[in-house]
């Protein structure tokens, strides 16, 4: 059996058991979850009130996260998406409702991983205790985008890798053009 066959059969079997997972607080928890992510509104507000309270320190943060977050959904769903035409999960897999509620686009990546790790990553140089607040929904909208069935366990991590670099890609380039200037 080769790697590939291993790594998909290994995400398969992730998919199949996140989206069985059962229970109280994820039932009343992951859905308004989903619903703050969706259209990136729970990040706009994030930012909100980051420049709204923190200062320069918060409007420096919500700028970068914003940034960051365009970029990311431009690689994810831009780019990434319009290569790799993924399947989402099999709809026998997932034994709840929320499996009519999923997009038509490629599974590959995840788009609402991505731009949640790339605000909160971008986010945390200048203020790390907000990045760190940020972090937990970050985690929670990751988990969420395999419960309900609208990814699988590898393109969350897809995305989650195209927020990192967007939010490096963020934080670095203001530095690059300066010094191209001088």
């Amino acid at each position: 059996m080769g790697i590939l066959t291993a790594l998909r059969g290994g995400d398969h079997r992730l998919t199949q058991r996140m989206a069985a997972w059962d229970s109280d607080w994820a039932r009343q928890l992951l859905p308004p979850v989903e619903e703050a992510a969706e259209h990136t509104k729970l990040w706009w507000a994030a930012a909100v009130a980051m420049a709204a309270s923190g200062g320069w320190r918060g409007r420096k943060a919500a700028v970068a996260g914003i940034a960051a977050m365009g970029v990311a959904e431009l690689l994810s769903n831009g780019v990434a998406k319009q290569l790799v035409e993924r399947r989402r999960p099999p709809k026998e897999w997932i034994p709840h409702d929320d499996v009519e509620n999923r997009p038509d686009s490629s599974s590959f990546p995840s788009g609402h991983t991505a731009a949640a790790v790339a605000f909160t990553a971008a986010v945390a140089p200048s203020w790390p205790w907000a990045s760190a607040a940020c972090a937990v929904p970050t985690v929670l909208v990751a988990i969420e985008r395999v419960h309900s069935g609208a990814h699988y366990p590898s393109d969350v991590a897809a995305g989650a890798a195209i927020g990192l670099t967007a939010a490096a890609l963020v934080r670095t380039t203001p530095r690059l053009l300066i010094r191209a200037w001088r």
